[in-house]
């Protein structure tokens, strides 16, 4: 790795994350709450989905999301659901399909839990990937709210492409990767791809 791409790795990527996320927090407050009071008026549940994942060098952290399912739904995989929509509120389908139910994780960003890219933080639920990730160095780097495996098939791919797309991330993270990235990701949000990614 470069002199460069490792400045990046340890200084300016960091400060680039804050340099979006606390503008983006501020900017986006108003919203956060009225979005945060519909979710609560309109299911049962509380407004945020809390749920521990695994960071870097696999520490754990809880992640923030707006709750998009239902109080009743069970705590698995996505891949494990026979039919995860009968799970999602009408609202939450709303949430989820236009990525507004991600927003609560600008506060991971801020908190040095997350960055904007890097491989997505996982839950015990996905235990194979979590266990590939430490085997190939992909738990080193920061989890993002968008990763490489994201815009390459989320969970249309199996768990060692996964874990692979991690470790060829982790082992060239360069500003220039995480550009092209951050524009995949807008792409597929616009285009709504992969939307029922995880709970």
């Amino acid at each position: 790795m470069g002199e460069r791409n490792l400045f990046y790795r340890r200084v300016i990527k960091r400060i680039l994350d804050l340099l979006l996320a606390v503008p983006a927090l501020i900017i986006l407050l108003l919203p956060l709450i009225v979005i945060g009071i519909i979710v609560k008026l309109t299911s049962k549940g509380p407004a945020f989905f809390i749920q521990e994942r695994y960071g870097r060098n696999s520490k754990p952290f809880n992640l923030y999301k707006f709750r998009s399912m239902t109080d009743k739904a069970p705590v698995k995989a996505n891949s494990e659901f026979d039919d995860i929509t009968s799970y999602v509120t009408p609202f939450g389908m709303f949430i989820r399909k236009t990525s507004i139910d991600e927003l609560p994780q600008l506060w991971n960003v801020v908190k040095g839990d997350m960055s904007f890219i890097g491989p997505r933080p996982l839950a015990k639920t996905d235990e194979k990937v979590l266990l590939l990730r430490k085997k190939n160095g992909a738990d080193m780097v920061l989890p993002g709210i968008s990763g490489l495996a994201q815009v390459n098939g989320r969970n249309n791919i199996s768990d060692e492409d996964k874990a692979a797309y991690d470790e060829l991330y982790a082992k060239n993270l360069k500003f220039t990767g995480d550009v092209s990235i951050f524009l995949d990701t807008v792409l597929s949000v616009i285009k709504r791809d992969g939307i029922f990614k995880e709970r």
